[in-house]
C-alpha cells in the first residue's frame, strides 16, 4: 500500500531497488554504505529497515568498521589464509570453491534499522559488499520498510 508523505506526495511503504555494483579484484570489500544511504533516501521513508540481499552464491555483505580500511585488509587476509584458493579436497568443478564457502561465513543480508532518514549505524561501522569470486557485475537488492 500506499501513505501520502506530508507534501502530499506518495511514498511506498516498501521500495524495493536493485544496485548495480562492479567489483575489479578477485576477494575485495566494496563500501557501499553512501550508495545504500542514497537508496534510503530516494524511497522517502522517515523510519523503519533496510533489507539487503546479494542475490549471489559467491558474493555477501556485511557490516563492520569502515574508519581504518587497514581492518577490511586484515579481515581479507586471515579470511584468505583460513580458506585458500587452492585445495586438493576441493571437488566443485567451476574451481571457485573457495568463494562458496567464503560466501557462506559472511552471508547473503544484513537488516539495517532507518531513524530520521538515515541508515542507523554504529560510529566506526560501515556496510561492504564482498566479492569473493571476482571481478564480476554483480547486484544488491535493497529493501526499505516504513514503520
Amino acid at each position: 500500500g500506499q501513505i501520502r508523505h506530508s507534501l502530499n506526495r506518495p511514498i511506498n511503504r516498501i521500495s524495493p531497488m536493485t544496485l548495480d555494483v562492479r567489483t575489479e579484484q578477485q576477494t575485495e570489500f566494496l563500501p557501499i554504505t553512501d550508495r545504500v544511504q542514497r537508496a534510503v533516501s530516494e524511497t522517502g521513508i522517515s523510519n523503519g529497515v533496510c533489507h539487503l540481499f546479494v542475490p549471489h552464491t559467491t558474493a555477501a555483505v556485511t557490516i563492520n568498521e569502515n574508519a581504518d580500511q587497514m581492518v577490511i585488509h586484515d579481515v581479507l587476509q586471515v579470511v584468505n589464509k583460513i580458506i585458500p584458493f587452492e585445495d586438493s579436497n576441493y571437488r566443485h568443478m567451476e574451481g571457485n570453491s573457495a568463494a562458496h564457502v567464503k560466501a557462506c561465513f559472511f552471508g547473503n543480508s544484513e537488516t539495517v534499522f532507518v531513524q530520521d532518514r538515515q541508515l542507523v549505524l554504529g560510529t566506526w561501522q560501515g556496510i561492504f559488499f564482498c566479492e569473493f569470486d571476482g571481478p564480476r557485475n554483480r547486484q544488491l537488492y535493497v529493501k526499505t520498510l516504513e514503520g
